[in-house]
């Protein structure tokens, strides 16, 4: 046995915000029984409440809601006719599954790819039969941390593809999608999704004698099995495991199980404790992808203990006897699976939900190691809530206590036993569900209002002071969700201002340190992690428009050339976008037209309607150049947006090939050409910024160091006010997220359905190119369209950065839809 550590540093749980329901006249919303809760990859978090109307009708509602805007939450009227007992996220974050306590499973998905827009097309049933335990099923992707490698140079040692075998296959080892579940009688229920949209159900008893199954939970198995964990709710009764094999026979699922060794609780095998802890509250394996842990909780009225078991392979003695006939040599020893106690701890407060890590840190040493003695990385803590209102984060293993957070103002003693401690008035407000992040940095609770609180958890535990080593692990995470597509939310909420410089300058190191075609393949993602760093510091907000500038011109670059297709369609040679790149790196001449001239122009015929509908796009890019070359003169100042790109050349040389491509499509089209208001009639808009534009590449290509701009460059952009109007740009989209507003640890209280009026943040500096009038008209900041003050047409926006877009396209062009398939997922 171990005892709950006392020595608990403070500060290492903080409250972030609360938010909580308004009253509502007609209708309440309270806490459904069960609470189900969870979180998802994309940092969506679903829970349930149920709606009670005039005449005492439940609805049973599922919310959804963004951490970054949790008053703006979208509820579903989910039309389950009994409480809902489980809600599960898939692998991307981007469907959602929902049982009750009728029997029936819906599988709810984002329409449009909207956070606030969903629709469950598919289901299954199991009449009459409560769901006790969902799961998707595995899609054999499993990447392990190596937080001992933490210090490597390459992503590949870091994280780590582990073989691990999906649940079932499709031809060609495709894994199949589709769901299990685990009803209260016994039963075990099989869904797949075939491509063709049809669900193949299946239902199979999971033992000949079927009890009753009041907790179950679902693991899998590197080998593609699925291992399901039941017990009846009594202690005095063993915890029973089953193998669990999927196959498709004969286009019909077939279910195959097999029993696998049980186990009793230690505290019923202990005689002073026997009949303590009558009761199993929570099963659960320590990972979905572990089903050799398992934490067990028993309870009582009032308290509550915690068990951590471990499955082993062990060698069976054999009789001297038999080792006379034929002696066991090594490997041919008979092994035989055991469960054995790992840790368990004293007499904790009764336990009210318990919370797991999703991260899948691989531990060397998977055999107890007292937590103490090692470092804690987020990944390696557990949360348990209890009835008095407290959380402890304790070590997986050893359960030895790691942090505390006390809901109430007055802090206990933990080693203060439960029967001393004096009853309070009345129930106390305590988590009845909770999850942790995809990266254990942040914990949410719903209570039993069912009001939401959001805790942060230090990176660093145990070490509280320690700020290089806090900058190491949020590093090594934000590592973690650029390679895993992850969203990086919860890390934002550790980074106080003044780590974002460093922390920026840290990332950029290691990526550089990466393969080029790791680094061409996260070439993006990096630029929007930077992106969303440097909103949290005022230092830094400038670099917010650079990065997002630089997103989008990439991606105007890259459609842009996707368009031209090679004249002769069997030539061997580079692609019409590669040859562009290639001539205008090798010709350093300043008149546009020569670099024109060695261009094969066949290979850019377009269509006309094609041309006139990228004129936006195009618009942008000259008014880009014309305000990057205008603000070179007092390039000093690196408050100023674009201040970055006047140093960058490989962003000017993609800009130098835009501008020929573009004089390559005027002479098609002439209307497609991006308007500048001059001053005199004759001037020749065009010629005049590409000769600067190379004049200022020269200074800073690849080639040798680059070289300040000359006196006579600096001259003639001084001169371009006074012969082109100087466009205003609509830099940076006004985001109204919580992050940058949460770093003075001061916890927010927010209200569901009611946007906070908060204080400003960091971002809305009065900034050079950043200030915008209330009355201004609003822009699609993709497509590039102005659409007034007041829009009329339905419009989306991205809740990390604000970037605004009209939800259905005003054209019909091939090559504008090729620019806005990009957006539909996902912004910049």
């Amino acid at each position: 046995m171990c005892s709950i550590r006392t020595s608990v540093a403070g500060g290492m749980m903080d409250l972030a915000y609360v938010c909580e329901w308004e009253k509502w006249p007609k209708s309440t919303h309270c806490p459904s029984v069960p609470l189900a809760c969870a979180w998802s990859c994309r940092n969506l978090i679903a829970f349930t409440t149920d709606l009670r109307s005039d005449d005492q009708d439940l609805t049973r509602v599922i919310h959804i809601l963004d951490t970054e805007h949790p008053w703006d939450l979208y509820s579903i009227a989910s039309e389950h006719s009994e409480a809902i007992t489980c809600l599960e996220w898939d692998q991307s974050g981007s469907r959602l599954l929902s049982a009750d306590a009728d029997g029936q499973i819906k599988c709810w998905s984002m329409a449009d790819h909207l956070a606030n827009s969903w629709e469950s097309t598919v289901g299954s049933l199991v009449e009459g039969d409560p769901i006790v335990a969902l799961s998707w099923l595995h899609n054999g992707v499993k990447l392990a941390l190596h937080v001992e490698k933490s210090g490597a140079s390459s992503f590949g040692e870091k994280f780590s593809r582990v073989k691990f075998s999906p649940s079932l296959t499709l031809f060609g080892g495709k894994p199949m999608e589709g769901w299990i579940a685990v009803t209260v009688s016994g039963l075990v229920t099989v869904s797949l999704l075939k491509p063709s949209g049809q669900v193949l159900t299946s239902t199979e008893s999971l033992c000949r004698l079927r009890g009753r199954v009041a907790l179950a939970d679902i693991a899998f198995t590197g080998g593609g099995n699925i291992v399901v964990a039941t017990a009846d709710g009594s202690s005095a009764s063993p915890v029973q495991f089953y193998k669990v094999c999927v196959s498709v026979v004969s286009e019909k699922c077939r279910i195959d199980t097999e029993i696998l060794p049980s186990l009793f609780m230690r505290c019923t095998t202990d005689p002073n404790r026997k009949d303590k802890f009558p009761a199993i509250t929570h099963l659960k394996f320590l990972a979905r992808d572990m089903s050799e842990q398992v934490l067990l909780c028993a309870s009582s009225q009032t308290s509550s203990i915690v068990e951590c078991w471990s499955l082993r392979k062990e060698g069976l003695p054999v009789n001297n006897i038999f080792q006379q006939i034929s002696p066991v040599v090594g490997d041919k020893q008979p092994m035989i699976l055991k469960w054995r106690i790992l840790s368990a701890t004293n007499d904790l407060d009764r336990v009210s939900a318990v919370a797991l890590p999703k991260l899948p840190i691989s531990l060397t040493n998977t055999d107890l190691k007292v937590a103490s003695d090692t470092q804690f990385y987020p990944g390696l803590g557990l949360a348990l809530a209890f009835h008095d209102g407290s959380v402890h984060i304790v070590h997986r293993l050893s359960l030895q206590t790691m942090a505390v957070f006390y809901s109430s103002a007055t802090p206990r003693p933990v080693d203060e036993p439960a029967i001393k401690r004096p009853r309070t008035v009345g129930p106390a407000v305590h988590f009845k569900a909770m999850q942790l992040s995809w990266t254990s940095l942040a914990l949410v609770g719903i209570d039993n209002y069912g009001k939401l609180s959001m805790l942060r958890i230090s990176p660093s535990m145990g070490h509280t002071l320690d700020v290089s080593l806090a900058l190491r692990h949020l590093l090594f995470l934000l590592e973690y969700c650029m390679v895993t597509g992850y969203d990086w939310w919860d890390i934002l909420l550790h980074v106080q201002p003044s780590m974002v410089q460093s922390l920026v300058e840290k990332l950029h190191e290691e990526y550089t340190r990466q393969n080029a075609a790791l680094q061409q393949v996260l070439s993006t993602r990096i630029l929007a992690m930077k992106a969303s760093l440097c909103r949290l510091s005022p230092c830094t907000v400038a670099r917010v428009c650079d990065y997002h500038t630089k997103l989008f011109l990439i991606a105007i670059s890259s459609t842009l050339k996707s368009l031209l297709r090679p004249h002769f369609l069997n030539t061997p040679d580079k692609s019409p976008g590669d040859r562009l790149t290639e001539i205008c790196a090798k010709i350093t001449d300043v008149d546009i037209d020569k670099v024109m001239i060695n261009l094969k122009t066949e290979e850019f015929v377009l269509d006309m309607n094609t041309l006139q509908a990228l004129q936006q796009l195009l618009q942008w890019v000259g008014d880009f150049v014309l305000y990057l070359l205008a603000s070179l003169p007092n390039q000093g100042s690196p408050l100023r947006p674009g201040h970055s790109f006047l140093r960058d050349g490989t962003s000017l040389g993609m800009l130098r090939e835009l501008m020929v491509v573009i004089r390559i499509w005027g002479l098609l089209k002439p209307s497609c050409l991006p308007v500048y208001t001059a001053t005199s009639d004759t001037q020749d808009s065009m010629s005049l910024l590409f000769r600067l534009l190379t004049k200022l590449w020269i200074c800073c290509r690849d080639e040798g160091p680059s070289s300040e701009p000359d006196e006579a460059l600096v001259d003639e952009c001084c001169l371009l006010p006074s012969q082109l109007l100087i466009p205003s740009l609509d830099w940076l989209p006004v985001s109204d997220g919580l992050v940058s507003r949460l770093q003075p640890k001061q916890p927010l209280r927010l209200h569901f359905g009611k946007a906070p009026m908060l204080p400003g943040s960091t971002t809305t500096l009065q900034l050079d190119g950043l200030i915008r009038a209330p009355g201004q008209p609003k822009i699609d900041h993709l497509r590039r369209l102005h659409l007034g003050a007041y829009p009329t047409e339905e419009c989306k926006a991205c809740t990390r950065c604000g970037c605004v877009t009209m939800l259905k396209s005003p054209n019909r062009t091939t090559a504008v839809k090729q620019w806005e398939q990009r957006w539909i997922k996902n912004c910049l």
